[in-house]
């Protein structure tokens, strides 16, 4: 059933949206600048590789950055289930999560979510509604609203450029009737480049991360994001708040502190350097 949302109810439906997903969430949006009650919400789903996040934002081709903001990139990067595209014509605004959709004016940024007067329609999914929608179709030949728009909305996600993605790798236990998330790896990342790289003031910025890079910063052993450089904190603060949950100091991790390299399990928090960089590490970082 349809229902109307305005205001400030409209902004709570969406932290509901995002907080009670179980397997996923799809945040469809031209503009990505997160408020904090999104953001927060969103933080409750980074324990959960088993929701997936599906992410498309749109418009300024010349200028991604237009639409999304790298500290934005940087908060979503570091979930272990998601995928962050792109879609040029993209105008329509549209989340949902397996059991709930909003189809709105309002994009994913501050200060709409703050200024702007928008509204929106939410449906939600059920036994008995998807019964009556069967029974609707049958007799009509015409899908429901939530039907026809979960249907539109998943051929705009397939036809948008993936530019990045990150799933978790899972340790069958119990004969494979529970799964214990091991790590997560990036498959794909176009956006680290272009952000590394893009023009400042019009001009454009020499690739010397190889370079010059490893003098200034350092890897999250974790998730590969950059941090400042100090083994005895190689991780995020929010990769440090996850790992801290165990404490295992010996637990494999995904990149080295110093390259940011796959490191496939062979660097821990006692051990944050592959061995083969941790010569050129102790002459540069003099350790």
């Amino acid at each position: 059933m349809a229902k109307f949302l305005q205001g400030n109810e409209l902004n709570a439906e969406l932290s509901k949206l995002i907080e009670n997903a179980r397997e996923e969430i799809i945040l469809i949006s031209p503009y990505i600048k997160l408020h904090d009650r999104y953001a927060s919400a969103l933080k409750t789903k980074k324990d959960s590789p088993k929701t997936r996040i599906t992410l498309v934002f749109g418009k300024n081709e010349e200028d991604i950055s237009k639409s999304m903001k790298l500290d934005d990139f940087n908060f979503f990067k570091e979930f272990p289930n998601i995928e962050i595209r792109y879609e040029k014509r993209l105008h329509a605004k549209y989340y949902a999560n397996e059991e709930t959709s909003i189809l709105t004016s309002m994009n994913l940024y501050s200060f709409s979510q703050d200024n702007n007067i928008e509204a929106g329609v939410m449906s939600k999914t059920s036994i008995l509604s998807n019964i009556t929608d069967n029974l609707k179709t049958n007799i009509t030949g015409e899908d429901s609203f939530d039907k026809a728009a979960e249907d539109y909305f998943n051929r705009v996600v397939k036809q948008s450029d993936l530019l990045f993605k990150r799933t978790p790798e899972f340790d069958s236990k119990l004969f494979g009737l529970s799964k214990k998330h091991m790590y997560s790896k990036t498959d794909i990342d176009k956006l680290t480049d272009f952000f590394e790289n893009k023009p400042v003031n019009g001009k454009e910025k020499k690739n010397t991360a190889s370079v010059h890079k490893p003098n200034k910063s350092g890897y999250c052993i974790r998730t590969g994001i950059d941090i400042p450089f100090n083994i005895d904190k190689p991780m995020s603060s929010d990769a440090y708040d996850r790992w801290n949950k165990f404490g295992n100091p010996d637990y494999p991790e995904r990149y080295c502190h110093f390259t940011g390299e796959e490191s496939d399990g062979e660097t821990s928090m006692n051990k944050p350097i592959l061995k083969k960089n941790w010569k050129k590490a102790k002459n540069i970082h003099d350790l």
